[in-house]
């Protein structure tokens, strides 16, 4: 697949990666590396998940959250050092998309028997489907903006909206993951509370999906 147009729109989102010859020139720069190891992790993630003991449930919620925390210190590394390059900015999003997808569809595999929701099978499987399916749109919908024009680029521009959904989509995959370990004794609250995140998030990647379409309409 051309990566050219989604390349065009991470420059014109990135303007370092314009104007810094030193930094666009390296491949594995710090932020760069931290993101290879985001997508690294991803095997481990669903190795340790299927490990039915106290340490794979652990290891998992670890590194789940040592992804969520490299997602943002990458990004501050490139910013703050003018480390930002091409190859980092098309992968990150990449990074980011195949960690959430693996951690969506491995809580699916087991679902949850919450006492305030009873044994409902499809409860997670509704918001990961619209999740899931909001980004694969997104992911289009931004390769055929980048290979418009500006306006288009503008239109699709990560929104307020679009981060409230990653950050309760983050909150709710952490705490779903958490409450697998049964040492940490009751958890029906934190779960159900991980639940109703996971729905929020789902509702708010609709909505922005919403206001990424009305933009374009605008545009258009």
């Amino acid at each position: 697949m051309d990566s050219e147009p989604l390349l065009q729109q991470q420059l014109d989102h990135h303007p370092s990666l314009a104007y810094s010859n030193h930094s666009s020139s390296k491949i594995l720069t710090l932020p760069t590396v931290l993101t290879l190891g985001r997508v690294a992790a991803v095997p481990l993630l669903i190795f340790t998940f299927s490990v039915d003991s106290w340490w794979g449930r652990t290891a998992t919620t670890s590194i789940f959250m040592a992804a969520a925390i490299t997602d943002w210190l990458d990004g501050y590394i490139a910013r703050r050092m003018r480390l930002c390059s091409a190859f980092g900015a098309l992968l990150d999003p990449v990074a980011d998309k195949l960690m959430v997808a693996a951690t969506l569809v491995l809580l699916c595999s087991r679902p949850l028997n919450i006492a305030v929701f009873g044994q409902v099978p499809w409860l997670l499987n509704v918001p990961s489907i619209v999740i899931i399916g909001r980004e694969i749109t997104m992911s289009a919908v931004r390769e055929w903006a980048a290979s418009q024009n500006g306006k288009l680029l503008a239109a699709v521009a990560v929104n307020k909206l679009g981060k409230w959904k990653t950050a309760t989509q983050m909150a709710a995959l952490t705490i779903l993951l958490a409450t697998r370990d049964s040492s940490l004794g009751e958890t029906g609250i934190l779960v159900a509370s991980g639940v109703i995140f996971l729905y929020l998030s789902a509702g708010l990647s609709v909505m922005s999906l919403v206001v990424y379409m009305e933009k374009i309409r605008k545009v258009l």
